[in-house]
């Protein structure tokens, strides 16, 4: 966009420096693993192979073995219960092949489990990133230039590289405004493990980078890093331009960032966390910002059945897998919220490739965004199914109806649940609805963060002495899951930053 030649030639201050960062494992609680079986078909038909797989994706891991396989997708079930932890490392697929492989030769059921050493050298990592950052502003510190080199080591297989490498320059770019950008980035092999998909699909990697720019920018033109964001970052009517222009379906939903930035500024006001710091320790804070699309873009959609039972609670099937990001629980309340029922009532059946017809996986938000949508869909086309019939049932008018825990209220008397079941079954009608949502419009997330933190000059031991977090998520489903989530990026982050070193 433009001419970054011109814009850092118009700018006062120009800062340019090269940062890396280093490989990082998952770690999930569970490791990858799978079986394989083989399952007699009903009344005793053509058997079919089942798949049960610690995976975020059963729906795209089904389509890759019956591609790899050339297995009729009406003869693969994949299932996936609840998983240990995924963050996006549970997108490959690493075991399902190898035992399925086995599977078919033998004709037995196969069991393959990683170890945890195997999950470190055998199994996917975060992207080793070289950034370069070139950014130039006006002494008044509105930005002229951005400029990026990006170089990501996907290791010895593509897997997710040129989507994380795409993705990591997106919002990272577009989340401020200049009139002159420019990005040249590359994905590359090496001889080396493997890469892929890790919470955030490479942002992380590139906005430590810029972040890390615009806080030396500031000193250098000896503006507060808070007030030089301001002047710089998009607002809630502006569009998102990054390396591959504006993307149609991503708009700002709902705009929290100037809050976020306000997180930061209330805890400054009033902070006093460096005198806990030992004496003769050197003290420092830093600050960062980021916006991230919830869901990818183009190609992943949901769909989601919900049905009224027989003892006048409601069934949910979603294919959308839960690995600790808590969707089952919004799940239900979506459902519950649109049918005017208690979560209790509610039985979920989830990540199974026999209970929906797609879901494209979990992760980008989707179980809440996408997935989520999808039930909502059913939900509600499934609470106009029971009022009207009950209207028809009951003879009383369809405005007069209110859907309440576990009857219909018809103008002040209650029709139970069941009995509207019954009713129903007797005419042959089955009260279920079904939902389908195409993961478009997106929306964006913003996040702040700062840390004050205190390193010992002799020994580099370091203590955290105070760590604020501001996370604009737009309409909060589950307030405690999402603080959780918030909660466990900073430890992966803290885990990333402090433990972990280049190979």
């Amino acid at each position: 966009m433009g001419d970054v030649e011109q814009g850092f030639a118009e700018a006062d201050v120009v800062y340019q420096e090269t940062f890396q960062t280093q490989r990082v494992q998952h770690a999930s609680l569970e490791t990858h693993g799978c079986i394989a079986y083989f399952e007699e078909g009903e009344d005793g038909g053509e058997e079919r192979l089942v798949v049960r797989s610690s995976t975020q994706v059963p729906f795209l891991t089904r389509r890759a073995l019956c591609d790899l396989y050339d297995l009729p997708m009406e003869k693969v079930r994949v299932v996936a219960g609840r998983v240990g932890g995924g963050f996006g490392g549970k997108q490959e697929m690493l075991t399902e092949d190898i035992a399925v492989l086995a599977a078919l030769k033998l004709h037995r059921p196969v069991k393959l489990e990683f170890t945890r050493p195997e999950q470190f050298y055998g199994a996917t990592t975060r992207h080793p990133f070289k950034v370069t950052v070139k950014v130039g502003a006006r002494r008044d510190g509105i930005l002229t230039a951005i400029q990026f080199r990006v170089v990501a080591n996907t290791g010895a297989y593509g897997n997710h590289g040129p989507a994380v490498m795409f993705h990591s320059v997106g919002e990272s770019m577009g989340v401020y405004k200049a009139p002159n950008k420019k990005v040249n980035a590359y994905s590359v092999y090496t001889n080396g493990v493997p890469a892929g998909a890790f919470r955030g699909y490479g942002l992380g990697q590139v906005t430590f980078a810029l972040e890390s720019a615009m806080d030396e920018l500031a000193r250098r033109l000896d503006i507060d890093p808070l007030v030089l964001r301001e002047k710089n970052v998009i607002g809630p009517g502006d569009h998102m331009e990054g390396p591959c222009g504006e993307e149609e379906d991503l708009h700002i939903a709902s705009y929290g960032l100037d809050q976020c930035l306000q997180v930061v500024r209330n805890a400054l006001a009033d902070d006093r966390s460096a005198e806990l710091a030992p004496e003769g320790w050197l003290v420092g804070q830093g600050f960062a910002m980021s916006a991230i699309a919830t869901g990818p873009p183009g190609g992943h959609f949901a769909d989601a059945t919900v049905k009224l039972l027989e003892d006048g609670s409601y069934d949910i099937a979603v294919g959308t897998a839960e690995f600790g990001n808590g969707t089952t629980t919004v799940h239900k309340q979506i459902t519950a919220g649109a049918l005017g029922t208690t979560v209790d009532r509610i039985a979920i059946r989830q990540s199974d490739t026999d209970v929906v017809k797609h879901d494209t996986g979990a992760f980008g938000s989707a179980g809440t965004v996408v997935a989520g949508k999808a039930v909502m869909k059913a939900a509600n086309a499934l609470a106009e199914q029971i009022l009207s019939f009950t209207a028809e049932y009951a003879r009383t008018p369809r405005s007069l109806l209110r859907l309440t825990a576990d009857a219909v209220e018809c103008d002040g008397r209650l029709v139970p649940l069941k009995e509207v079941f019954e009713a129903a079954r007797g005419q042959e009608v089955e009260l279920r609805a079904d939902g389908h949502w195409g993961g478009s419009p997106r929306s964006v997330a913003f996040n702040s963060q700062w840390f004050r933190i205190a390193v010992d000059p002799d020994s580099g031991e370091m203590k955290i002495l105070r760590s604020v977090h501001g996370a604009d998520a737009g309409k909060v489903m589950n307030p405690l899951q999402c603080r959780g989530q918030v909660e466990g990026g900073v430890a992966q982050a803290l885990g990333a930053t402090l433990f972990e070193r280049s190979c």
